[in-house]
């Protein structure tokens, strides 16, 4: 078969609206500008006759069983026959007469080339109020800086890549959140990331869009959090255990008066949660990095491997110190109790004790059981 420079992939799910202005809108650009290219439909079950619309357009059709817009176009990518491949939604929303500043930075050799609607315009009710001033820039801005890139519209359904760098990524994400995971992993393997402005036009379906505001936004939130444990588990869990450690420093001697605010055993007991959620945090981060590099979701790097190198002994040997260390503190405390004939004691000055002691005991026990599960992360497989 034919190999071409470009292929445009455009999911479709009952399109035939506005299929056919698609479809040659692509080809007038590619037939303009004399690049070998192909229009690819990635159909994704439509019952409305837009197979045969493509068909009868000069569209190739590819039929890709498993739902989603994810999967449409994970199915359409490997059909593509192109060097490159430019997607687009089939609403008419975005312009497929204008393809070239996305080609010309393919073949600079980016291996991303992102849209900005925000850059290029967006005409007057083509975006929903929530998702261009709440959901898209807040996404956008967790993207960079989640991910350490400068995409400024995480969104943008039109954008065209290298189709084997693509397919190297593995992408899972079947709904709509893969457009999140493709701009994460391609960020994450330090692919070479480029933007240009795009518009966005209001689309020309009679019917309602596929979008969810709510679900789908909290799906691309999800991708986001979950391809970085840094964020989700390890910087959050830091600082918790850096409030509690601190809280629990300062009240270890009695209670502390700041000016009109008296902080007690209260406040130590909360110190005390926060350091054992901070520590089991800073765990999962630890966990989620080596079987998430494991099984190829996040890149292998330094860090991960250092990680990976912690044996169970070390995890196992530090768990143990802190245990005996709270049971030392908790039989001091019982000394104490005993030297009453074991009757009623001052809460106020002996929960200044075991506080202390059950959250070391606490930590320990997680640590133990933690190097023991890195362990088994850690084992090989044949």
């Amino acid at each position: 078969m034919m190999d071409y420079e470009v292929s445009v992939v455009i999911p479709c799910l009952n399109e035939a609206e506005t299929l056919e202005i698609v479809i040659k809108k692509a080809q007038k650009c590619l037939e303009e500008n004399q690049i070998a290219g192909e229009v690819l439909i990635a159909d994704n079950g439509s019952t409305d006759g837009s197979q045969d619309i493509a068909r009868r357009c000069g569209a190739r059709v590819v039929d890709v069983p498993a739902r989603g817009y994810g999967a449409a176009l994970i199915g359409g990518t490997n059909a593509a026959l192109g060097k490159y491949c430019i997607m687009g939604d089939a609403d008419d929303s975005y312009d497929f007469s204008d393809l070239m500043p996305y080609i010309l930075k393919l073949r600079e050799g980016y291996d991303l080339v992102m849209g900005n609607r925000f850059r290029g315009g967006i005409e007057k009710g083509a975006m929903p109020f929530l998702h261009r001033y709440l959901g898209t820039p807040v996404i956008s801005f967790l993207g960079r800086l989640f991910y350490h890139n400068k995409i400024g519209d995480f969104n943008c359904g039109m954008r065209g890549y290298n189709r084997e760098r693509i397919q190297e990524l593995n992408l899972r994400a079947t709904g709509m959140e893969y457009a999140s995971e493709m701009i994460i992993q391609a960020a994450l393997h330090d692919y070479k990331i480029a933007e240009v402005p795009t518009t966005l036009s209001v689309d020309g379906r009679s019917r309602k869009p596929y979008l969810n505001t709510w679900s789908d936004g909290w799906r691309h939130l999800k991708v986001l959090l979950l391809h970085t444990p840094d964020w989700l588990f390890f910087y959050p869990g830091c600082l918790l255990a850096a409030v509690g450690l601190i809280l629990m420093i300062m009240l270890i001697g009695g209670p502390v008066q700041i000016r009109h605010i008296s902080l007690d055993i209260n406040t130590m007991l909360f110190a005390g949660a926060f350091l054992i959620i901070g520590v089991n945090a800073i765990l999962f981060s630890v966990y989620t990095k080596i079987y998430a590099a494991k099984t190829f979701y996040i890149p292998m790097n330094k860090s991960i491997e250092k990680i990976s190198r912690f044996s169970a002994d070390q995890g196992i040997g530090i768990g143990f110190l802190l245990f005996v260390t709270g049971l030392i503190i908790a039989i001091v405390a019982c000394i104490i109790w005993g030297s009453t004939s074991f009757g009623d004691l001052n809460p106020q000055k002996v929960m200044h004790i075991t506080i202390p002691a059950v959250t070391l005991c606490s930590i320990g026990a997680e640590l133990i059981f933690g190097g023991f599960f890195i362990g088994i992360l850690n084992i090989k497989h044949e």
